[in-house]
């Protein structure tokens, strides 16, 4: 496989990165902006994103978005619908607006109406409730408001196909949270001085981001592979690719997250710094679809 991005790809990386610059937010505070959000919500609706399964694009595409989503901490739906679509190929939705379920809590469920999952083979549809804040502070979740119904099966191979690309999906947020949270800490490493010299000079803080660095660059490699494989290798190695993927990108998410904070000193502790937005994204997409070393052959360390 060639790992290298295609031009239509890096222009569809480089609107994402820029959606998320311009309207995701800078601050804490900005969490709260209403309009921010609204602006936000109306820009990635204009692109189509969010039917990128439907439309053709594979699952290297859906995870750029997701990655560039991730580091900019985009607090408008993305995951939950991106994945809703790709069921919508293969069983009909209906026209509500739709995300998906992970153990009886409906994820990133904001404007959502339904939520989708897949239990063994079946595709199960359920309304929801009042939206619900959790750790997440960008991706609130949904109370369920009934039971599930059926709305088809997939075949063995679909549901193994939709299986990696939730895992890779989450797997590009996590990568995006730890890229994000990492080029704070360096930000606040160039400015913030001690003994007349930016903390970045001294090795004990240079050494803990170039660390930091090295773990992004393994994860953005071992998920670029499982999201090429979504599409292109047998569905039963999709799968494992994806799971090794996620605890990869999991691990160094945490890691690079909670050294931010650590490289913030006193500050990082605080509910103004933005570092522990980034850790509590980090924490909630690990534990979406969570894999454990005993669901794969290779050991990690």
């Amino acid at each position: 496989m060639d790992v290298r991005l295609n031009a239509e790809q890096r222009q569809l990386r480089e609107a994402a990165a820029k959606l998320a610059d311009d309207l995701g937010p800078g601050s804490v505070a900005e969490l709260d902006d209403a309009g921010r959000v609204a602006r936000l919500e109306k820009a990635v609706a204009q692109t189509g994103w969010r039917s990128l399964r439907s439309d053709g694009a594979s699952g290297v595409e859906v995870a750029i978005v997701a990655e560039e989503f991730g580091r900019g901490l985009v607090d408008v739906p993305f995951l939950g619908p991106v994945l809703a679509d790709d069921l919508g190929r293969h069983v009909t939705l209906g026209s509500a607006p739709a995300t998906v379920t992970h153990h009886r809590t409906a994820v990133d469920a904001r404007g959502a109406e339904q939520a989708v999952t897949v239990r063994e083979r079946a595709v199960l549809t359920v309304p929801l409730g009042a939206l619900r804040c959790g750790a997440d502070l960008t991706r609130p979740g949904a109370e369920l408001a009934g039971e599930p119904h059926q709305l088809g099966e997939l075949s063995a191979e679909s549901a193994a196909a939709w299986q990696a690309l939730a895992l890779v999906t989450t797997g590009a947020d996590l990568v995006g949270a730890a890229r994000g949270a990492h080029a704070l800490a360096c930000d606040y490493a160039k400015i913030r001085e001690q003994y007349g010299k930016p903390i970045g000079s001294y090795q004990a803080i240079a050494h803990l981001l170039a660390e930091g660095l090295a773990l992004i660059e393994g994860s953005v490699s071992v998920l670029r592979h499982a999201a090429w494989a979504v599409d292109e290798a047998d569905a039963a190695d999709a799968v494992r690719a994806a799971r090794i993927a996620k605890i990869y990108c999991a691990r160094t998410a945490r890691t690079v997250c909670e050294t931010a904070i650590q490289v913030h000193g006193g500050i990082g502790n605080t509910w103004e710094c933005l570092a522990h937005v980034y850790l509590r994204r980090a924490l909630t997409s690990t534990g979406l679809w969570p894999v454990t070393i005993r669901e794969i052959a290779d050991g990690l360390s």
